[in-house]
């Protein structure tokens, strides 16, 4: 399933998605973190009870929002940025507006994935070529989770990598360096699967067979574990 909307002339093409279409393992692992706590109810948890495991060692590549619904566009404010981030759009924005950060010439590229994330209150994954000054194309995958507080969604974390195929690439002004806009590859809500299973575990009410095998004669044993 595929939803359409509209960014002045630009059609966002949102696809529906399970967790494995996040490439990066990082990102994985921050996704799965949020769907442990969104099983319990079925929604997104509060910001401070998110706390992944090596979290420290993402930063650089984490922007946290808060977000203000009470305008008919939500708006949202950068908290924080990654020193990877900020290099990449040649300053930094704490305390700014996201649109007014990223300035007209991307905000319909950028905006309309923020606004479908708080709209849709789960994660979105996108990925998009970019050039650097250099012309070298640079995949820039981005992944948004959002968050309540009050039964609205107040804050966001966007976990944002870049990748090139032919290796280095730089990294300084890579939204802003050249007149090329970004090329949309994928963009992607993901409302399936929205669970995390914990590697080696035993879902409820699966089957397992017990064999004895102290005798001659194997006798079996089905426990069903709910």
């Amino acid at each position: 399933m595929r939803e359409l909307l509209f960014a002045g002339n630009i059609a966002l093409d949102f696809a529906s998605a399970a967790p494995s279409i996040v490439k990066s393992i990082k990102q994985r692992d921050l996704l799965n973190s949020w769907l442990r706590l969104y099983a319990r109810a079925q929604v997104a948890p509060a910001i401070w009870e998110y706390q992944p495991a090596r979290l420290e060692e993402e930063l650089s590549d984490l922007i946290y929002y808060t977000v203000d619904t009470s305008a008919p566009t939500p708006r949202l404010t950068i908290q924080s940025d990654g020193s990877r981030i900020s290099r990449a759009y040649g300053h930094t924005g704490k305390g700014v507006f996201l649109d007014d950060y990223v300035g007209p010439r991307l905000a319909p590229f950028v905006m309309p994935i923020y606004h479908e994330c708080v709209a849709r209150g789960l994660p979105v994954y996108s990925v998009a070529d970019v050039d650097d000054i250099y012309g070298r194309v640079v995949a820039y995958e981005r992944l948004l989770l959002p968050f309540l507080t009050d039964d609205k969604i107040s804050h966001v974390i966007a976990s944002l990598k870049t990748f090139c195929e032919d290796g280095g690439f730089e990294i300084k002004n890579l939204m802003r360096g050249n007149d090329a806009l970004p090329r949309p590859k994928l963009r992607a809500v993901i409302d399936r699967d929205l669970f995390h299973r914990a590697p080696g575990r035993i879902a409820a009410a699966d089957v397992v067979e017990f064999a004895d095998q102290s005798s001659s004669g194997v006798a079996t044993e089905i426990i069903e574990l709910n």
